[in-house]
C-alpha cells in the first residue's frame, strides 16, 4: 500500500478542518471542524500502522483512544454550546467574547475602606 494517498487525503481533511475552525462563527460548526481534524489524525495513524506493519497495531489502538476522546469532547462541547445558546440566544462565537467578568472600577481595598467609613 502506498503511503502517499492516505497522507494527502489526511492533509486535505486537516486543512479543511483548520479552515473551518478559523473561519466559522457558529460554535457547532467549529466543533464539527475539530472533529474533522481529529479524523484526519486517525487516518494518518491507521495508514502508518499498516505501512509499518506493526505487530502490536499501536496505531489502531491509539486511533480508538482518539475516537473515545473525540466523542467525549463533542458531548461536553455540545452541552456547553446548548447552555450558552439558552442563556445568550446565540451560538455565534464572535458574540461570546463578553463572557469574562469585568474588572471592578475600584480596587477591593478602597471598597473596604469606604464600607468602614460608611458604617
Amino acid at each position: 500500500m502506498h503511503l502517499v494517498c492516505p497522507a494527502v487525503l489526511a492533509a486535505l481533511l486537516f486543512c479543511t478542518g483548520l479552515y473551518g475552525v478559523l473561519a466559522r462563527r457558529n460554535a457547532i460548526l467549529v466543533l464539527m471542524s475539530v472533529e474533522l481534524m481529529l479524523n484526519a489524525v486517525n487516518l494518518n495513524l491507521v495508514a502508518f500502522d499498516v505501512w509499518l506493519r506493526d505487530t502490536l497495531h499501536a496505531g489502531q489502538a491509539l486511533t480508538l483512544f482518539v475516537i473515545a476522546v473525540a466523542a467525549a469532547e463533542i458531548g461536553i462541547g455540545l452541552a456547553i454550546v446548548l447552555l450558552v445558546y439558552r442563556n445568550r440566544g446565540t451560538a455565534d462565537v464572535d458574540r461570546l467574547r463578553d463572557l469574562r467578568e469585568d474588572e471592578p472600577a475600584t480596587p477591593p481595598a478602597d471598597r473596604e475602606e469606604k464600607a468602614e467609613a460608611a458604617a
